[in-house]
């Protein structure tokens, strides 16, 4: 299949790209590694007039540590929470959602600020992104805005992001002593989308949780925060009979709060099922992995 026809422009500068974007509005789409946008493209479900192709404006894959934050730019490639010990120290749960993400050879071309952006429900980092509590920069040439993770996804492949505005930067909060992460998907084969998705964040405290946030992928038009779910744990040993009843009752809660469709990979119940045994298995990783981290910190 071809695309439809479209004008091809490459900006040198992020200045260009934006007065690009405001001349072109909702009739521009943005090239980064094309992973999704160009099957959109030759599927005809993408018809913009004009691509701006932002792979030689400079200063957008940078990686930067601030605050306890790990800011990227929006163009890093995916395989980088892969190769880069400073990242996968930094951020473990989004290293650990890396060899999800499409396959190795797509995760060396999509970039970071591409798959938010995209807004696919179904997507590893927009969960991963919620589930930590993070944001993005977006500018245009009316200035620049920061919007939070829970903000950013309205529905399927639709953003908060207006026409004229580009995904600069993406900050992630980071790993800290106390917190422990979760990551669990299940796909009929490697690289297929996902059927459902868990992560958890969770941090530890004198033997109980202090604080939680679970996150559900591929479950609904958008990753969700379960927080009643969540809410179950706090100031609950997961040790023991009563930390499995404890785990089980916020997987059941997880599940109810998860709205799954139906299609022929998979029914309502199956995904509602899936929902569960993902969160019991997540919640458990971020117990134990939160064990293995003293004192006190943010997620």
């Amino acid at each position: 299949m071809k695309p439809p026809p479209f004008r091809y422009v490459r900006p040198d500068s992020l200045e260009e790209a934006l007065a690009l974007l405001a001349t072109h509005g909702d009739e521009a789409k943005v090239l980064a590694g094309g992973c999704s946008l160009v099957p959109m493209l030759n599927m005809r479900l993408a018809r913009p007039e004009v691509l701006v192709d932002v792979n030689r404006v400079g200063g957008l894959a940078e990686v930067r540590a601030d605050n306890g934050d790990v800011t990227t730019g929006a163009m890093l490639r995916q395989s980088a929470f892969e190769r880069s010990p400073q990242l996968r120290g930094a951020l473990p749960l989004t290293a650990a959602c890396a060899p999800y993400i499409g396959h190795f050879v797509t995760r060396n071309r999509g970039t970071v600020g591409g798959s938010l952006a995209h807004a696919d429900a179904r997507g590893e980092l927009p969960l991963v992104l919620l589930t930590l509590g993070g944001s993005v920069l977006a500018e245009s040439r009316r200035g620049r805005r920061s919007i939070a993770a829970e903000d950013l996804f309205l529905y399927h492949f639709t953003s908060a992001l207006e026409p004229d505005e580009l995904l600069t930067d993406v900050r992630w909060p980071a790993a800290a002593p106390g917190w422990g992460y979760g990551f669990a998907e299940m796909a009929q084969r490697h690289g297929d989308y996902a059927l459902a998705m868990a992560a958890c964040a969770l941090r530890r405290r004198d033997g109980v949780v202090a604080e939680v946030r679970l996150g559900l992928g591929a479950v609904a038009d958008r990753p969700l925060l379960a927080g009643e779910a969540a809410g179950v744990l706090v100031g609950q040993s997961l040790d023991g009979a009563a930390g499995d009843e404890a785990v089980r009752e916020a997987a059941s809660l997880a599940a109810a709060a998860a709205q799954p469709f139906e299609d022929l990979h998979a029914s309502v119940a199956y995904r509602r099922q899936l929902v569960s045994l993902l969160s019991e298995q997540v919640i458990r990783q971020g117990w134990l992995d939160a064990d293995d981290r003293a004192g006190e910190g943010g997620p």
